[in-house]
């Protein structure tokens, strides 16, 4: 063996891998997106199907790229992602999403997230866009690049906005929008369900609702659950 030179496996191990992590709450795409990335370019070292699963890999595994979801259980992509980059903003998370409302890549953008796309775009558009993020450059998609530059206002309501709300809140606001009881939520948490009574009637005071079944419908027209 000539010396210096690498063969076989000694080779194989000596290539950088990019580390992904996949966050879908649908196991197809997440197995559609495994089966795109598998190859000696990329490594996926883990898939997760809720945002705070996302949150603890994400500290955990510490990959080069995340590949999320926005719509996700128990904690959307975005605010997951928050959490993950306020941490480490070294990771760098590219939001594949069905929303196509022209807040959603503003808010990814302003939430430090390197790129946005589309779920309807193709392979080929999306390996672009996972090897222009990992390169340290930003992609969002020109389909929804259009839609932001239209409307630069997030959604109003009395006034408010959903970006008024504390990180806390936002979470309380999703997991009340998914049906869950407040000891649930205290239980997801790790609070008491007095505190989660105070943020819910808190956050309804903000955003002028009266009942939770408003705050749902909030929740869905923003597009933080489905």
């Amino acid at each position: 063996m000539e010396p210096g030179v690498l063969y076989g496996k000694e080779w194989e191990t000596s290539i950088r891998r990019w580390r992904v992590i996949l966050a879908d709450d649908h196991k197809m795409l997440r197995e559609g997106l495994r089966s795109l990335l598998g190859d000696s370019e990329f490594e996926v070292v883990a898939e997760v199907e809720d945002g705070r699963s996302l949150v603890t890999a994400g500290a955990a595994l510490k990959p080069d790229i995340i590949i999320t979801d926005f719509t996700m259980p128990l904690l959307n992509g975005l605010e997951a992602s928050k959490q993950i980059l306020h941490h480490d903003p070294t990771i760098k998370i590219l939001m594949l999403s069905m929303h196509q409302s022209a807040s959603y890549p503003i808010d990814a953008c302003h939430a430090g997230l390197r790129g946005y796309i589309l779920k309807s775009a193709d392979w080929r558009t999306l390996r672009e866009a996972i090897r222009k993020v990992l390169s340290g450059q930003l992609y969002f998609e020109a389909a929804v690049t259009r839609l932001a530059l239209r409307s630069l206002d997030p959604p109003k309501r009395n006034g408010r906005v959903e970006g008024d709300l504390t990180q806390r809140q936002r979470e309380v606001l999703q997991l009340l929008a998914e049906g869950r009881a407040s000891k649930e939520i205290a239980g997801v948490l790790g609070i008491s369900a007095r505190t989660v009574e105070f943020h819910k009637y808190r956050i309804m005071e903000m955003l002028g609702f009266h009942s939770v079944p408003e705050l749902a419908v909030y929740a869905v027209k923003i597009g933080i659950v489905e």
